[in-house]
């Protein structure tokens, strides 16, 4: 296995292991919908202190799916979706390679049935 594609699957692993957690993906949904927020903001519509948030955005930030920027006092986070981009794609041809064995068993058992 090449580096290139062990950094590939270790992203989409940290990925799916970040969006395993309920409240990180109501985060991640809270963030494409508003936007630039704050931990503070973000925590004020989830039943987590704001520290709490603040470690599952830690998680988020580490799968690459948000970043903070820090602007005065305050750090802004938003939503990157170039990680859960790739995510999609693997699971696209992961889907992809299921449909073309379920489509060889369906040809495989149409056959054996015509010539019973």
């Amino acid at each position: 296995m090449t580096e290139e594609r062990r950094t590939g699957d270790e992203a989409v692993d940290s990925v799916l292991a970040a969006l395993a957690d309920p409240t990180r993906r109501k985060l991640l949904d809270l963030l494409a919908a508003r936007g630039e927020v704050t931990a503070t903001t973000l925590a004020e519509g989830l039943p987590v202190s704001r520290q709490a948030v603040v470690k599952h955005l830690a998680v988020l930030d580490a799968a690459g799916l948000v970043s903070g920027e820090r602007v005065g006092r305050e750090v802004r986070y938003a939503v990157r979706p170039a990680a859960l981009d790739a995510t999609a794609r693997w699971m696209a041809t992961l889907a992809a390679d299921w449909d073309r064995r379920l489509a060889n068993v369906k040809r495989i058992a149409e056959a054996a049935e015509r010539d019973a």
